[in-house]
């Protein structure tokens, strides 16, 4: 199908509806755009990322044109999740795209080659750490959002349920390139230790401390009045 962009704004919308790919008009608030507006905030994400890899590809050395390539493909294809989305069933046309099983046996390969040099978790982990890592962290959570937006979606209509696989695969992706990032950018990786924190002795001082300060404050207060 040609793609020509000639004007951006149309004044189409300004009354809360949009067209679909064949032009079925819908509320903007379809589950349809829902679906599609989610995996766009996701793929503006995943751009950050590439935008930041550029100060950082050279120390994942040889590991560094492959991992670039891997998001540029990952964009792509989001780009191709939504062009599918925004195309109901009854607007579907010959050689139109569709997401398949190749495109999720690639991910779990890379998460495959990725995983072979991570450690074990002991812990759950955190966002942070390094940029990479944080974005990275961030792109899971709206992957994950819009997995659920999807599965709504498909209890409304038929979607192609190799999307929704595409997409669960992509969240688990995204959280092993963020540990995968962390490793070889030489980074901490930030461990979740609330059980461990509340017993530590540190911490049991600082709660002294604030409470010590609390009440100075309500004797001051006390006095003043």
């Amino acid at each position: 199908m040609p793609i020509r962009l000639n004007r951006i704004y149309t004044r189409t919308g300004d009354g809360g509806t949009t067209a679909l790919v064949g032009g079925q008009r819908v509320p903007k608030e379809h589950g349809r755009i829902e679906a599609y507006g989610t995996v766009d905030e996701l793929n503006s994400i995943v751009g950050i990322v590439r935008t930041f890899l550029i100060d950082s590809v050279a120390k994942l050395d040889a590991d560094g044109p492959w991992y670039s390539e891997m998001l540029r493909r990952i964009q792509n294809e989001l780009f191709d999740v939504g062009s599918e989305l925004a195309t109901p069933m009854s607007a579907e046309y010959e050689g139109m795209h569709r997401m398949g099983a190749p495109e999720v046996d690639l991910l779990e390969a890379e998460m495959d080659r990725m995983e072979k040099v991570l450690q074990p978790l002991k812990s759950f982990t955190l966002p942070g750490g390094g940029i990479l890592n944080a974005f990275l962290h961030q792109a899971r959570t709206v992957c994950r959002r819009a997995e659920r937006v999807l599965w709504a979606l498909s209890r409304e209509e038929p979607i192609n349920e190799k999307l929704i696989v595409y997409i669960n695969r992509l969240s688990d992706h995204l959280f092993v390139q963020s540990r995968w990032v962390a490793l070889k950018l030489g980074e901490p990786e930030f461990l979740w230790d609330r059980g461990l924190r509340l017993n530590d002795p540190e911490m049991k001082a600082a709660f002294r401390r604030a409470a010590a300060a609390r009440a100075t404050a309500r004797n001051r207060s006390a006095k003043s009045n």
